[in-house]
């Protein structure tokens, strides 16, 4: 049972500010609504004194964890409603702003209560529930005996950045030296005479450095002298003979392999392996299904003489079936070695030479990682955001959370969870979003930063630091703390270990959920009513039954489907945008991305929340005009959606984008097949009609055919942009004015022409 781990600390601080802050306070008098949002002020206020006191005693006290799943819960459906609030003062706004000229008296948010609408109606009895709920939380507050600081000062010491360090990659030796060598004893050479092809399993628990090891003997010099060719694939549990098949033939031949079978995957990289000396390491296999592995491996017995494929698994049984005549087991590392790792990630060395008084205590520490690498790499990195003082060790080293979960949750590492426990109140709801992505799942920076954003999780508390810039903080103070590591197939990719991964899992609770069967989904019964976030494996063919368990979870915000395989070639049920689509009103993330669809429906402009919707890889030729009204939207993407289908140039000043204050990121992307001088006359208008609000800050335009950029950008009208790009626009002779860009910090250019 997942614990549900709170992130309340800073999640109510701002809900707190958004309350002081929001005209409704000043303005809204009908109801008698500002005492009441006063009054929430108030309990929020009770409420942050106790949260350290109730999040240490949960693990062990059952009425203390219901506590606050409650109170999370309430928090969750209180910030809907401030949402609801800010979103249609916004809308008054913006309409009202030609009657505001022909009349001074005119006041969005009375408006807001003077229309006497069912949604209004509707919004009271949800403020009248919250109310209830509150004084009902502070009842069991004083039932369960939580104490707090009068001042509402966290008892938890604060921590520091900590700075990234090219030392950290040296880690992954500490300790592994004799494994790095028994593995290569186990390799082919030119002295020994090797096998026609050689399998070598790595087997271990999980987070004791099956991965780490197969990185060291890949990389090593000898070996890339040795074998002409060199390929890594992660295989993790949603074993696929075609993926692993199509990763591999994709790093040797660059090319697209979208959409092609098994049989043409399996003969082109037979031909590609053929003759050729090779190393393969398969990443993380589960797999034991003898046939599957034969069909796996089939391509590869064309290999010359030498080639060998590295696997790493958890799964004993595996070990056995790949060979297990030359099968490594990865045993736990010594206190020793963990205190070494320890010591280089939190103190920068790998010994306590400059820290002597903390030598005894980081031994005791160590020891309590109990010889897994991750947990004292993790360990490490939370002692690195300290300053070197021996309290903050001892208080590490006396946490409760050690034996407390050492009891009752045996698949968490109380290392791992201890480093969540200390992390900062604001990066804990930012970690637990990403239990919405599968293990082995790469996600790149941009992208997570962005989801972020729209979701609220990022709310700068200076008005100097952007949104993104601060999610970018955010980003790398997780990496620096090993939540996150490096992909080793893509360095522009990260991805979570599995151990962090169920981690992430465990603290986010009810509040996340992902579907990870293509065909199914889920069962209904697995998904929790009151979930907000949610991703889905996306298939071939994903029909209405897929997504049936979805239509009750009507406080969902996050639609997210992943790892479409052959994104031109993905189909979606019109269930989904014509019936469960408009009854998910909270949504703030929409993708479709990947899927063959024409045309969006005209209820999505019932989502007024929408703050970030991917159309990119889809077949759309124009948007409903209803998308006029998503006054949230922040980000928008059409990647690779034929700009250039576009008929008419006025479909394009349709949607809006001028209109849309709150958009910080837009890419346009047409296909590059545009050649015709017509064509660029066309795509010249189109663009033209798409011009942004003057508030944008980052800008993509991608295959630009058009002979000249929009006037728009031409005049430099934004005064916010901090990035733009411009890739392969080869038609136009000259760049933009980029230098006119006041708060410009990034310009980048591809494939300009000659």
């Amino acid at each position: 049972m997942p614990l549900g781990e709170v992130f309340l600390g800073a999640f109510l601080s701002v809900l707190f500010d958004r309350l002081a802050t929001t005209e409704l306070l000043n303005l809204a008098r009908p109801e008698g609504l500002p005492e009441k949002l006063y009054k929430w002020q108030k309990t929020l206020s009770v409420i942050k004194t106790v949260l350290d006191d109730a999040e240490e005693k949960q693990h062990d006290d059952a009425g203390i964890k219901k506590w606050l799943d409650d109170l999370r819960n309430l928090a969750l459906d209180l910030e809907d409603i401030v949402d609801e609030f800010d979103t249609e003062a916004l809308r008054l706004k913006l309409v009202g702003e030609n009657q505001a000229s022909s009349s001074k008296a005119w006041n969005p948010i009375s408006a807001l209560f003077t229309r006497m609408t069912p949604s209004s109606s509707t919004l009271r009895s949800k403020i009248q529930d919250i109310t209830e709920r509150f004084d009902n939380i502070l009842v069991q507050k004083d039932l369960l005996d939580l104490k707090g600081k009068v001042d509402g000062s966290s008892n938890r010491r604060r921590s520091r950045p900590k700075p990234s360090t090219s030392l950290v990659n040296e880690a992954v030796v500490l300790g592994r030296e004799t494994d790095v060598k028994a593995v290569l004893q186990l390799l082919p050479n030119e002295v020994r005479k090797p096998a026609k092809l050689t399998m070598i399993p790595i087997h271990g628990m999980g987070g004791v450095g099956k991965t780490t090891l197969a990185q060291l003997v890949y990389n090593d010099e000898k070996v890339k002298t040795f074998f002409e060719l060199q390929a890594w694939a992660c295989v993790s549990e949603d074993f696929d003979v075609a993926k692993v098949t199509k990763t591999i033939l994709e790093s040797h031949t660059s090319q697209n392999c979208d959409g092609k079978d098994l049989n043409w995957l399996q003969q082109n990289l037979q031909q590609t392996l053929k003759g050729k000396r090779f190393l393969v390491i398969l990443d993380d296999l589960w797999n034991d299904k003898y046939d599957e592995w034969i069909d796996l491996r089939f391509p590869f017995e064309a290999g010359a003489p030498g080639s060998t494929i590295i696997i790493t698994t958890r799964n004993k049984d595996v070990s056995s079936m790949v060979g297990k005549e030359n099968a490594h087991h990865l045993l736990l590392l010594s206190d020793d070695s963990c205190l070494s790792i320890l010591a280089l990630h939190a103190l920068g060395r790998t010994n306590f030479s400059a820290h002597p008084h903390l030598e005894t205590v980081g031994k005791e520490i160590a020891r309590k990682c109990k010889g897994l690498p991750l947990a004292a790499k993790t360990i490490g990195g939370l002692l690195g955001t300290t300053d070197a003082d021996c309290d903050d060790w001892e208080e590490v080293l006396s946490s409760k959370l050690w034996t407390i979960l050492e009891k009752n949750s045996r698949n968490i590492v109380p290392a791992l969870m201890l480093s969540y426990h200390h992390l900062p109140s604001e990066l804990k709801r930012c970690f637990a979003y990403c239990s919405i992505f599968p293990k082995d799942y790469e996600f790149a920076e941009e992208k997570l930063v962005l989801l972020r954003m729209a979701e609220g999780f990022i709310q700068p508390r200076k008005k100097e630091k952007q949104m993104e810039e601060l999610g970018r903080e955010y980003f790398q103070n997780l990496v620096s703390r090993s939540f996150f590591q490096q992909s080793t197939s893509n360095k522009s990719r990260y991805l979570m270990h599995d151990l962090i991964n169920d981690l992430a899992q465990y603290v986010a609770g009810d509040t996340c959920f992902r579907m990870e069967d293509r065909i199914y989904g889920t069962k209904e019964g697995n998904v929790p009513g009151k979930a907000r976030h949610s991703s889905y494996l996306g298939g071939r063919y994903d029909g209405a039954k897929k997504f049936k368990a979805l239509s009750h979870c009507t406080c969902l915000r996050t639609f997210l489907p992943l790892m479409l395989q052959d994104p031109e070639r993905s189909y979606l049920t019109c269930d989904v945008p014509l019936q469960l689509l408009p009854k998910l009103r909270c949504l703030m993330v929409l993708s479709l991305r990947g899927y063959h669809i024409t045309k969006i429906s005209d209820s999505i402009g019932e989502l007024k929340h929408l703050r970030y919707l991917d159309l990119s890889y889809t077949v759309i030729t124009g948007m409903p005009e209803s998308s006029t009204t998503l006054y949230n939207l922040q980000t928008l993407l059409l990647k690779n959606c034929r700009l250039e289908n576009v008929i008419e140039p006025r479909d394009a000043w349709e949607a809006n984008l001028s209109g849309k204050c709150n958009l910080s990121g837009l890419v346009l992307e047409w296909s590059g097949e545009n050649g015709e001088p017509q064509d660029r006359g066309k795509d010249l208008e189109v663009l033209n009609m798409l011009q942004p609000h003057e508030s944008l800050k980052e800008l993509t335009l991608r295959n630009y055919s058009g002979t000249e950029f929009p006037t728009w950008l031409r005049r430099a009208s934004f005064p916010n942009m901090v990035l733009l790009r411009i890739e392969n626009c080869k038609w136009c002779p000259s760049l933009p004015p980029v230098g006119q860009l006041p708060s410009l910090n990034s310009f980048l250019s591809k494939a300009w022409p000659e």
